[in-house]
C-alpha cells in the first residue's frame, strides 16, 4: 500500500471532517469517492458497517472519523490551533454536544417525513445549540482565533447541513456570529480544497484519485 486509502462521499459530513484532518496534516492518500447506494465490496470487506469515512493504514482500520481526525493529528499537527485547557475543555463537550443531541435533532428536522417528526420541533433544539455556540464564537476568523482549530474541523460540516435544510431561515436568525462563521468557512481554501468533485470509484476502471489535489 503506497498510501493510506480513505473511502469517502464528498457531501458526508463525517468524511468532510476526516478530509479536513487529513489534509490539514499534510498527509497523501488514495481517496476512493464511494456512492453510498452501491458501496463497493472492497470497502465493506473491511468495514461492514458500510458507513464513510474509512481510512485504511498498513497495519489498521479506522472506521470513526473523530478517530481519523485523532490519528491525523497525531502524524502532524502544525497546523491546527493548539488549544488551551480551558478551550480544550469546551471543544471536547461542544463536539460531544454536535455528535450526538444536535445530529439527532438535524436529521429529524432535515428528514422529517423519514423519521415522521415534527420538524420545526427539532429545529428549535438546534437553533437553541447554535445560540448557546454563537457566545463563544470570537471576532476572529475561526470559533477561537484566526488559526482553525480540531472544534472547526468537526462541527462546522454539521452546521452547513442545518443551513442546508432551509437557507433562507438560517441566514435569518439572531446568531450572527455563527452565520459568519459558516460563511467564512465555506468562502475558505480549505474548504474549497476538501470539496473537490470526484468521481465514484470503482476498482474495474482504476480510477483511484490522490488526495489532496492541488486546485
Amino acid at each position: 500500500m503506497k498510501q493510506p486509502i480513505l473511502y469517502s462521499f464528498r457531501r458526508c459530513p463525517y468524511a468532510m471532517r476526516a478530509r479536513m484532518a487529513i489534509y490539514l496534516a499534510d498527509i497523501k492518500c488514495e481517496l476512493r469517492e464511494v456512492y453510498l447506494k452501491n458501496k463497493p465490496t472492497e470497502m465493506l470487506e473491511i468495514s461492514p458497517k458500510g458507513t464513510v469515512p474509512v481510512l485504511q493504514l498498513e497495519d489498521r482500520v479506522i472506521e470513526e472519523s473523530n478517530e481519523i481526525i485523532q490519528w491525523a493529528i497525531s502524524q502532524n499537527s502544525k497546523k491546527l490551533m493548539v488549544l488551551n485547557l480551558e478551550q480544550q475543555d469546551f471543544a471536547l463537550k461542544t463536539i460531544h454536544e454536535f455528535d450526538t443531541d444536535f445530529k439527532h435533532h438535524l436529521d429529524r428536522y432535515k428528514y422529517s417525513q423519514r423519521y415522521n417528526t415534527e420538524p420545526q420541533n427539532h429545529r428549535d433544539f438546534c437553533d437553541e445549540i447554535l445560540g448557546a455556540l454563537d457566545k463563544n464564537i470570537s471576532n476572529s476568523k475561526w470559533i477561537f482565533s484566526d488559526e482553525v482549530s480540531l472544534l472547526d474541523i468537526s462541527i462546522l460540516p454539521f452546521i452547513r447541513q442545518f443551513k442546508i435544510a432551509d437557507n433562507d431561515y438560517f441566514f435569518n436568525q439572531k446568531y450572527l456570529k455563527v452565520i459568519k462563521l459558516l460563511t467564512q468557512f465555506e468562502d475558505s481554501s480549505l474548504f474549497q480544497q476538501i470539496m473537490n468533485k470526484y468521481d465514484v470509484w470503482s476498482s474495474s476502471d482504476n480510477n483511484s484519485v490522490l488526495f489532496p489535489t492541488a486546485l
